[in-house]
């Protein structure tokens, strides 16, 4: 079984304000994560690095995160699990998110127990 810090993360976040208290977020949570400002580098990264979990962010330049979870359902169906983490909390979009392959939703800001409790659900005995 992994241990916390073995598990694989990627953080797609094009907000460094936002990204900072992600990485800080996860650290206090015993996880390490490497980082993508937007969705064609979420893309990248994987083609490089298998991920256990991304961490995904809707609203991102070049490539957004609905696009990019369609991308990995597609490429890498049996892929990592994919939280969506967004300031849109519109019904309309949790339900675009599910449709497109995500595996969970979290609304900001988030709370770090919030993120913990997500990454628990979605990675069960991983984590």
């Amino acid at each position: 079984m992994q241990t916390q810090s073995k598990l694989n993360i990627l953080l797609a976040e094009d907000n460094p304000v936002n990204q900072k208290m992600a990485l800080i977020f996860l650290k206090r949570l015993g996880y390490r994560a490497d980082t993508a400002n937007n969705g064609q580098e979420v893309l990248l990264a994987l083609e490089g690095h298998s991920y256990d979990l991304v961490l995904m962010d809707i609203q991102m330049p070049e490539m957004d995160g609905i696009e990019a979870t369609k991308m990995i359902r597609k490429r890498w169906p049996q892929g990592p699990k994919i939280i969506v983490v967004t300031a849109f909390n519109a019904d309309a979009c949790r339900e675009l998110c599910f449709e497109v392959g995500a595996d969970d939703f979290l609304n900001k800001p988030v709370k770090m127990e919030e993120l913990g409790a997500a990454i628990e659900r979605n990675m069960g005995a991983v984590c």
